[in-house]
């Protein structure tokens, strides 16, 4: 027979009392008097990704950024428990939407967040939003009933299926750095930076602006 390390350690916390309890704690190399909750790690949020969700169900448009509208989102983090902000990149033009999460980024906030940053697009951009996995997307149903924009999941541990996002946040490093302290973000300041991104010209916009990109995309769409 064997004896698992966990029963000896319940056995150890949870049967001795007292002096006895003191001199075998002693010898543990933390020295706790009590034992910590084996839980596994955090607890996950189930997402409920489902086949329509996925991102090969995302529409061909979206893939070959042939039409404006289909956005890449993610999360840009600061310190440990300092905030972050909301970063949305449109696909085809790469046009920078931020808006600042300066204390939480729960689910229920970064869908507001979120629904806000949407409202302020024209209809003909409000196409699809593709996320990774994130737990701050779990209330992405009711975000999709509430605008009626769909959001997709990335595969698991696939960040490159978010290319234009990931690019993004990489040029945002060098306004909020990986220790930044966001917590005192405002929205101004994340227009600020998303205007600078905006308007530098792109070796793959043939050297056009995302502005001035995005722009000519309407304007032919309008056709």
């Amino acid at each position: 027979m064997r004896v698992s390390h966990e029963t000896i350690y319940q056995c150890l916390f949870v049967q001795t009392r007292g002096e006895l309890k003191r001199q075998l704690t002693a010898h543990l190399r933390s020295q706790r008097q009590h034992r910590k909750p084996q839980t596994g790690g955090a607890k996950r949020v189930t997402l409920g990704i489902t086949d329509q969700i996925r991102i090969s169900a995302r529409p061909a448009e979206a893939e070959d950024r042939a039409v404006p509208g289909h956005w890449e989102g993610d999360l840009l983090l600061g310190g440990t428990g300092k905030g972050a902000v909301i970063t949305l990149v449109e696909r085809s033009s790469r046009f920078v939407l931020l808006a600042p999460l300066p204390q939480r980024h729960t689910a229920e906030i970064t869908r507001m967040s979120l629904a806000e940053m949407i409202a302020t697009l024209p209809l003909e951009l409000r196409k699809s939003i593709t996320w990774d996995r994130g737990s701050e997307m779990a209330q992405h149903a009711r975000f999709k009933l509430e605008t009626r924009v769909p959001v997709y999941f990335c595969d698991p541990r696939s960040p490159w299926q978010r290319g234009s996002n990931e690019n993004t946040n990489g040029l945002l490093r060098q306004y909020w750095p990986k220790s930044a302290d966001l917590r005192h973000l405002t929205q101004t300041e994340c227009d600020e930076v998303a205007l600078r991104l905006n308007t530098r010209p792109r070796q793959t916009l043939d050297w056009q602006t995302p502005a001035q990109f995005l722009n000519t995309k309407l304007d032919a769409t309008a056709v």
